[in-house]
């Protein structure tokens, strides 16, 4: 008999739905240099992406999942822990991803990569969280803790989010493993920073600290 207070298997098409209530957050992130990803983090429509990602800019465009193209200022960022902040020109109709700051996830939790990769807005990819506390070289400093995940990121996806299965978001998607160090591509192995990280990173940069 089944037990009437186990909690229900997630279904397949449950992670539709995740997809379709966090994509409203996710933007794509143009530089002169390049592109990437990032998401709105905070009720006044700011945008949490990677340093390298506007590294060397002051300002940027970002693009909403509805088109709609604005301009955003960089803030400041981090580079030792790979975080930067941009205030686009207008809050109005930007609302905020939910942030997983109350916990961690756990080895074998299914997640989702979303972003720009190669420049494809609104790309979603799954996997699971592969392992916790990686050590991994991230920007200008030196080894970090990240999340290591096998959901697909490739070159354009850094600075988007991954999400658990409740559409909270556990991490910023950052680096790759690769067998080619000049193409690049996803072999599985990539790496996130952890939210909590990352927000405090953020918040350090918006107090100006």
């Amino acid at each position: 008999d089944t037990d009437p207070a186990a909690p229900a298997a997630r279904q397949a098409g449950d992670l539709e739905g995740v997809a379709a209530r966090v994509l409203p957050s996710v933007v794509s992130v143009e530089t002169a240099r390049g592109q990437g990803s990032g998401f709105v983090f905070d009720e006044r429509g700011r945008v949490l992406t990677n340093a390298h990602v506007v590294e060397g800019s002051s300002e940027v465009t970002v693009e909403l999942q509805d088109g709609r193209r604005l301009r955003a200022e960089v803030i400041g960022d981090d580079p030792a822990h790979d975080v930067a902040v941009l205030e686009p020109e207008t809050g109005r109709g930007l609302d905020a991803a939910e942030l997983a700051t109350g916990g961690r996830p756990a080895v074998g939790d299914t997640v989702l990569a979303i972003g720009s990769p190669l420049g494809l807005s609104g790309t979603v990819t799954s996997g699971i969280v592969s392992a916790l506390d990686r050590p991994v070289r991230l920007g200008e400093g030196g080894q970090r803790r990240a999340l290591q995940t096998d959901a697909s990121i490739n070159p354009g996806n850094s600075g988007g989010p991954l999400v658990d299965d409740d559409g909270q978001v556990v991490g910023i998607n950052t680096a790759i493993a690769t067998l080619d160090q000049e193409r690049g591509g996803s072999i599985g192995i990539g790496f996130a920073i952890p939210v909590g990280d990352a927000v405090d990173a953020a918040r350090t940069i918006i107090d100006g600290g």
